[in-house]
């Protein structure tokens, strides 16, 4: 046990001690909030007894998820592999595989990516004969998406869409897309949460289970969550209220993909009792890289204020540069590298360039180019939206799921096989007309065609 709490400071002792009840860890950047997450969770584990399986853990990264196991595991060992230790999504996919047939899926289902989705609503768009350059797929995709993260379903959405012209287009969109998701015993990623909370209030005694299992939550992140992550947390936690958020208000940067900054400042009033604990100390930076932060901060209109401090040696000032242009900035770039390396001796693998738009590279490209320094691009095309895998995957996601209509289009003709357009359309429509499959059309084709 005193291996637990050893090397915390007094506030992140605080936070990992006090396990009852619901808690509001605000964390600074750099303060060692996973940390306390994973001491806290090695504290009521073997301090309190509690079960592992009666742990969830929340993170919002795979990355973040698979750091908060092996850390725990080395606090605790083998145990924690009873755990739920995942994102948002992760957790309730897991859920939805045992109970999606209660809303009329098939627990066979897949899951649409972006590509997919993309490629559903065309379908649609073509389907409802609605112009695709007054409505691109981008657009459609982009409005659905909100839609779902404000928990509105096609019905609501087109209630509030009344006399809104182009709301009311992609209302039937919506409702079109939403409709073709089923037949293909398919849901898209924004599905997966709201899912689970339809599940999860239409039927008591799946409610009763997790609201039992989980006697203790914990999630990370806490300002980046939206309305139905804020809903299923709160559906969770009800019964016994033992909920620990961390998260930092001056960090919520993700109000445009629909994270609502309300939760974290109104989460005393939505869990009443809540202990309200404050990790202030930097373990990350130097004091004048803190310095500029605090003065940034302060600015911010905010409920819970903080000052960052650190232990750590004072540190080069930083630096601001306005430049003129893209080519000005990029020429800026390149002139501090080639400084540091003759003056300070730096190699070119010392350094990484930080951009916010994949737009921004390429005049920081052509000046590394002419300068003649060496250079690796970190990203580009991920390796599953690369087509080969895609239809590979296709095929798997078919021979899973026969009802998926996306995956049979996509790999009818990989390699060719000589199956035109016309009777790829005629299959296609047959599909909607009967609500059968392609694929089981495709597999009784001659009696269907010496009709």
């Amino acid at each position: 046990m005193q291996e637990i709490l050893e090397g915390l400071n007094d506030k992140q002792y605080e936070a990992v001690v006090n396990y009852e009840g619901p808690s509001l860890v605000i964390a600074g950047a750099g303060s060692g909030k996973t940390k306390v997450l994973t001491h806290k969770i090695a504290y009521i584990m073997q301090e309190k007894n509690v079960k592992p399986w009666n742990i969830l853990a929340i993170t919002f990264t795979n990355k973040a998820a698979n750091e908060m196991k092996e850390r725990v595991e080395k606090l605790v060992g083998e145990t924690s592999r009873d755990m739920w230790i995942g994102t948002f999504h992760s957790i309730c996919v897991r859920i939805l595989r045992r109970y999606i047939d209660r809303i009329g899926y098939e627990t066979s289902f897949v899951i649409f990516d972006t590509s997919d989705q993309k490629t559903m609503i065309k379908n649609c768009l073509k389907d409802l004969q609605i112009d695709d350059k007054m409505f691109t797929d981008r657009v459609v995709q982009y409005e659905i998406s909100n839609a779902k993260n404000e928990m509105l379903e096609p019905e609501n959405y087109t209630a509030r869409a009344n006399g809104d012209f182009r709301k009311e287009k992609i209302a039937k969109i919506y409702e079109l897309y939403q409709k073709r998701l089923k037949e293909n015993n398919a849901i898209d990623f924004d599905d997966i949460i709201n899912f689970t909370i339809k599940i999860l209030t239409e039927n008591p005694d799946v409610l009763e289970y997790y609201s039992e299992k989980f006697k203790y939550i914990l999630v990370d992140e806490y300002q980046d969550t939206n309305k139905a992550q804020f809903t299923l947390i709160s559906l969770l936690a009800a019964r016994y209220g033992n909920i620990t958020v961390v998260g930092d208000n001056d960090q919520g940067i993700y109000s445009f993909r629909g994270a609502d900054i309300q939760n974290i400042l109104n989460f005393e009033k939505d869990f009443p009792g809540t202990k309200i604990i404050k990790l202030e100390q930097n373990y990350r930076c130097t004091k004048n890289i803190l310095n500029v932060a605090n003065e940034v901060i302060k600015n911010n209109e905010v409920k819970y204020e903080k000052k960052l401090w650190t232990e750590n040696e004072e540190g080069n000032l930083p630096i601001v540069y306005k430049a003129e242009d893209e080519y000005d900035e990029a020429r800026y770039i390149v002139e501090q590298i080639n400084h540091l390396k003759r003056e300070e001796y730096y190699k070119y693998s010392d350094f990484a360039i930080l951009y916010r738009m994949n737009t921004q590279s390429r005049a920081i490209e052509e000046i590394l180019v002419r300068e003649e320094i060496p250079y690796k691009i970190i990203g580009g095309l991920k390796f599953y939206e690369r087509k080969e895998i895609k239809d590979i995957i296709a095929y798997l996601r078919l021979i899973h799921n026969t009802n998926d209509n996306l995956s049979l289009t996509r790999i009818i003709n990989e390699p060719k096989r000589g199956i035109g357009k016309t009777s790829i359309e005629t299959i296609s429509e047959i599909s909607s007309q009967t609500g059968n499959s392609m694929y089981d059309i495709i597999k009784d084709a001659r009696r269907i065609w010496l009709k």
